[in-house]
């Protein structure tokens, strides 16, 4: 079905509005020319937004693919918002019974009309919204707060403004050098890897969108390095791939993948990490932290990831301590994971499931982790945690040294029927101790530790 599109000068005003007001509450960004507005294009649904008292505008649905079990497309609009906005969605084609917003902490509550879905938003917010219970070809829906002042093109800037970039011929990556801001305008299609290699003071920022990539972004040996805000479609490999890199923040990232070992954000050898508001859609492990692996050397440390949404279609949302140097063993320590939601995890191999992850070889020792404040809405097949010392022989070099001094506290999962979690130590002298389990509750029921498979090599284990 083909329907009338305004023309992108017309995205951009709310006739009721005076202009200036207009600025100030709503941005939408212009859609693709050419022909990349048709193959970007998912004619599910058609999504409008207005200021409350202006009139209604067309955005731009975007097809996104997920779930690399059997590829699907469902869509994908975002816009900018500095006050109160109204949104509606209409589902193009079928009957419609009940619809759903996720995150549930979000406290979105749509009325629905028909095939329309009404619901107002007061502050910027990542979504998912569910028509009868279809997850695969949802709608995701990212009102972000106003993309921050963007500078000019000129020295140290790499600008990308609305359109579409093609990486120039004989080039496998867009290469940027030390101190540079790279600017991925909203309305921008950036096709191709952008590589920050040796590099330092580094920024990568805007409301655009690194489109169907070899890989997002590589940052390799380098320090104070910020991705702040584009959104990435269809990767073939990892969203932000980081190795020995220091003083590196990722915020307001908004990721989808559905290739084979797409992760979304893994980090080898990398110190000192924050990682804030990101929406991860990943057909492998949306968060992973490692030590050594391929040329990456070294500990890794001080991480805290926070107020993000993980959706792990394949794998595990959060994964720490597979990959280390077995013969120069390394120490992976200070990692906090706070107010979290998931809305999926998903793994048919027993060995590659949790929410929560330490899957620890190669001689890594593991320890000073903590969950907290993480809300868990769907486990198609999957466990809530799996701590444990290992020999993964598809891909250990050695079993890990230990896990020590982990905390899991205030998380909740709706319930439903999963695996029950794992706590397990390799050998008397690889361990796991001193794990504390503080109200963790699995469909409003406190977990017990009879409700744990609590293996040999366990000591310190505390649940309350």
């Amino acid at each position: 079905m083909t329907r009338l599109r305004l023309a992108p000068a017309l995205l951009l005003a709310l006739a009721a509005l005076p202009a200036s007001a207009q600025s100030q509450t709503l941005r939408i960004h212009a859609p693709p020319a050419g022909k990349a507005f048709w193959t970007h294009l998912n004619d599910d649904f058609t999504v409008r937004v207005r200021v409350p008292g202006g009139e209604w505008q067309d955005l731009y649905e975007y097809d996104v693919k997920v779930d690399l079990d059997r590829p699907q497309d469902a869509s994908m609009v975002a816009f900018d918002m500095a006050g109160p906005v109204e949104v509606s969605v209409k589902k193009n084609n079928g009957d419609v019974r009940r619809v759903e917003v996720r995150p549930t902490s979000a406290g979105v509550k749509a009325r629905l009309v028909g095939n329309t879905a009404y619901f107002r938003l007061d502050r910027p917010a990542k979504l998912s919204i569910e028509f009868d219970g279809d997850r695969l070809h949802n709608l995701h829906l990212f009102a972000d707060a106003p993309e921050p002042e963007l500078p000019p093109p000129g020295p140290g800037v790499v600008y990308f403004g609305p359109g579409v970039h093609p990486l120039p011929e004989g080039q496998k990556s867009f290469r940027i050098p030390s101190n540079t801001t790279v600017v991925v305008a909203g309305g921008a299609l950036v096709q191709g890897n952008i590589e920050i290699r040796d590099a330092e003071n580094v920024r990568v920022i805007g409301h655009g969108i690194i489109d169907r990539p070899e890989q997002g972004i590589t940052i390799a040996n380098s320090r104070n390095v910020t991705i702040d805000g584009p959104i990435f479609i269809d990767p073939n490999h990892y969203t932000v791939a980081c190795g020995q890199s220091s003083n590196v923040t990722v915020r307001d990232v908004k990721s989808f993948s559905a290739s084979s070992w797409s992760d979304g954000l893994d980090f080898m050898s990398c110190s000192d990490v924050r990682i804030d508001g990101v929406f991860m859609r990943n057909s492998d492990d949306t968060i992973a932290v490692y030590g050594s692996r391929w040329d990456y050397r070294g500990d890794a440390r001080n991480y805290l990831v926070t107020n993000s949404i993980l959706w792990a279609d394949i794998a595990h949302p959060i994964n720490i301590g597979l990959h280390g140097n077995a013969e120069a063993p390394e120490v992976l320590e200070n990692l906090v994971f706070r107010n979290i939601d998931v809305l999926g995890h998903d793994e048919d191999d027993r060995n590659y499931q949790g929410v929560m992850a330490i899957s620890n070889s190669d001689n890594n020792l593991v320890r000073n982790v903590r969950f907290e404040d993480i809300r868990i809405d769907s486990i198609e097949e999957g466990m809530l945690f799996n701590l444990r010392v290992l020999f993964n022989p598809k891909y250990s070099h050695a079993p890990g040294r230990g896990i020590e001094d982990v905390t899991i506290r205030n998380v909740g999962f709706k319930g439903g029927d999963i695996n029950r979690p794992v706590i397990a130590g390799y050998s008397a002298d690889r361990i796991v101790r001193g794990v504390t389990i503080e109200n963790v509750t699995v469909g409003g029921a406190p977990l017990r530790r009879s409700d744990i498979d609590v293996g040999q090599f366990v000591e310190g284990l505390t649940v309350k």
